[in-house]
């Protein structure tokens, strides 16, 4: 019987799994992960070796992997079925939205599984259909703290390019008094990343909002600004 492509990952992943490596990847996260500890090198090995594998699979079927590699809830299934996920961005249709939407909602419960699909899979669907923004806009009021986050980290890859920047205010307008930190540092990075190439209006929304905005999100969306401007967003 022919092994599907979760079934080689979860093999390969518990093959590798290694108790110390999972304690210690623990710490980067708050709140419980589930962790076969597996390093991101070898992790990447195995993505490779399952892209080739889904090279000729319909995005019908990578998906349907992809749904059972997130059900496991073990971190590393989540940062490949993403990277699969995205192989098959350039076939996106309209319809996807749905089981995009249903990952998030449904299997995302902490940072790195938000940023790994988010930050790519979904990022290259809403760039394949802008319209969609409108979409992450009713994510920043779920009362999900991923939902929230994810809302602004899938327009990290279009900010990056200069892309989206008036959208990318509006998500920070509803996500600016949000007291989640993994939220605030979410849209956050949002900014920073849009500061790359709209330095000042990044700088003037900073200032302009900087008596409310908290902390942590002002210190990520400053991070790469210059000494001097910095400076000025930091006075009280």
């Amino acid at each position: 019987m022919k092994i599907t492509v979760a079934e080689f990952v979860r093999k390969e992943l518990m093959a590798k799994a290694d108790k110390k490596t999972a304690e210690g990847s623990k710490r980067f996260f708050k709140e419980p992960v589930k962790m076969y500890g597996v390093k991101s090198k070898i992790c990447g090995e195995i993505t490779k070796r399952a892209k080739l594998m889904i090279k000729d699979m319909s995005k019908e079927e990578v998906f349907t992997n992809c749904e059972k590699l997130y059900q496991s809830g073990y971190g590393e299934e989540a940062w490949i079925a993403a990277s699969l996920s995205h192989e098959k961005s350039k076939g996106f249709e309209e319809k996807d939205w749905k089981v995009l939407e249903k990952w998030v909602g449904n299997y995302i419960d902490d940072w790195a599984k938000c940023d790994t699909l988010c930050n790519h899979t979904i990022g290259s669907f809403i760039d394949k259909y802008p319209k969609y923004i409108d979409e992450l806009k009713q994510w920043t009021q779920s009362p999900n703290r991923w939902v929230r986050r994810a809302s602004a980290v899938s327009l990290i890859v279009p900010a990056r390019e200069g892309r989206y920047l008036k959208e990318i205010f509006e998500i920070a307008d509803s996500l600016l008094l949000d007291n989640d930190d993994m939220v605030q540092k979410g849209y956050g990075w949002m900014l920073k990343v849009a500061c790359q190439n709209h330095e000042k209006e990044v700088f003037d929304y900073v200032m302009a909002h900087k008596k409310n905005m908290p902390r942590t999100a002002l210190r990520y969306a400053i991070e790469k600004m210059p000494v001097e401007l910095k400076k000025k967003t930091m006075e009280k």
